[in-house]
C-alpha cells in the first residue's frame, strides 16, 4: 500500500532520487512574438523561472539554452532574472547549450554558475549587429516621393528611405560600441581567469563547443542528462518546466468581427513576416 501511494506522488515530494528541474530556452531573442511564432522574452521566461526555482527540494536549476541571440535587452533581462532568483532561491544554475548559444544566447548562458556545452555547439559572437534595408533608389524609380515633417533635426536618423548619411552611421556605431562594452564587461565579470589571453574572443567570432571550451568560454563538456545524473546520482531524474497549456494543448484566440480586425490582422502579418525573415536570418548566420 505504501509503494503505491508513493507512485501517486509528485516524483520531487519522493525520496528515492533528487529531481532537479529543467527549462528549455530556445529561438531567437525578441520583443515581440506570438502564439503561433514564440520567441525569447523576459514576458514569456519570467513564469517558467519562478516555477523552477521555487521548487525547495531541488538543489539546482538545469536550463538548455539554444538560441542565435537577438535582442540584446531582452537577453540582459532573461540572464538578470536567473541571477536573481539563483541567489534568492539559493540554487545553482547548470546552464547546457545545445546546437548554439551565441550572442545574446552566450549571454544568458553567463547566467550558469556552469556552462556545459556539446562539443559540437556553436558558442560565442560576443559583438553586437544592426542591420537594415535602403530603399531612396527605389522610390525613385518608381515615382514616389517621401516627405517627412519633423520637430528636432534628428528625428529621421537612419531613416530608410533617404539616403545614407555618415553622421548617422556614427551615431549607430556609437551605440553599438555601448553596448559591446557592457556584454564585455558581464563576460568577464562572469567567466573571470578562466579566459584563455585571445585577440578574437570579443571580435564576434564564434567556435565549437569543444573550442570554446579551451578559450574559458564553457566550463565543459556533455550533455544535461547525463552531467546530472554524474552530479546527483544514478536515480536523480529531470523535471521538464513548460508553459501552461489550455483544455485543447494550446490558447485559442479571441473572437471577433472579421471586418473588425482585417486592418490590425494585416498589419500584424506584415510585421511578423519582417521578424520571421529576421528570426530566420540569425539562424541562417550559423547554418542552422
Amino acid at each position: 500500500m505504501a509503494g503505491f501511494l508513493k507512485k501517486l506522488m509528485p516524483r520531487r515530494f519522493r525520496r528515492d532520487g533528487v529531481t532537479i528541474p529543467a527549462i528549455r530556452l530556445h529561438g531567437a531573442i525578441m520583443a515581440g512574438g506570438g502564439q503561433f511564432r514564440p520567441v525569447l522574452n523576459l514576458a514569456g521566461v519570467a513564469p517558467l523561472l519562478e516555477k523552477a526555482f521555487s521548487i525547495k527540494e531541488a538543489p539546482a536549476v538545469a536550463i538548455s539554452v539554444n538560441s542565435p541571440g537577438g535582442s540584446p535587452v531582452q537577453s540582459r533581462l532573461i540572464y538578470q532574472r536567473i541571477r536573481d532568483l539563483a541567489e534568492e532561491k539559493k540554487k545553482r544554475v547548470l546552464i547546457f547549450v545545445e546546437d548554439v548559444a551565441a550572442s545574446g544566447g552566450y549571454m544568458i548562458a553567463l547566467a550558469g554558475d556552469e556552462i556545459i556545452a556539446d562539443p559540437t555547439s556553436i558558442v560565442g559572437s560576443i559583438g553586437v549587429v544592426s542591420g537594415g534595408f535602403g530603399f531612396p533608389e527605389l522610390l525613385r524609380k518608381i515615382g514616389v516621393e517621401r516627405r517627412v515633417y519633423t520637430a528636432g533635426e534628428n528625428k529621421v536618423v537612419l531613416d530608410p528611405f533617404q539616403p545614407e548619411k555618415q553622421r548617422d552611421v556614427e551615431f549607430l556605431k556609437s551605440l553599438q560600441l555601448d553596448i559591446h562594452d557592457i556584454f564585455i564587461q558581464m563576460v568577464k565579470t562572469r567567466r573571470g581567469s578562466l579566459l584563455a589571453d585571445h585577440p578574437d574572443i570579443f571580435s564576434g567570432l564564434f567556435w565549437t563547443g569543444k573550442r570554446s571550451q579551451e578559450l574559458g568560454l564553457v566550463d565543459s563538456l556533455g550533455d544535461m542528462r547525463g552531467e546530472v545524473k554524474k552530479r546527483y546520482g544514478e536515480k536523480a531524474r529531470l523535471e521538464l518546466i513548460q508553459p501552461a497549456r489550455s483544455l485543447f494543448g494550446r490558447r485559442q484566440p479571441g473572437a471577433a468581427v472579421a471586418g473588425s480586425i482585417a486592418g490590425p490582422l494585416a498589419a500584424s502579418a506584415a510585421a511578423g513576416l519582417v521578424e520571421a525573415v529576421e528570426e530566420r536570418a540569425l539562424w541562417a548566420r550559423f547554418g542552422l
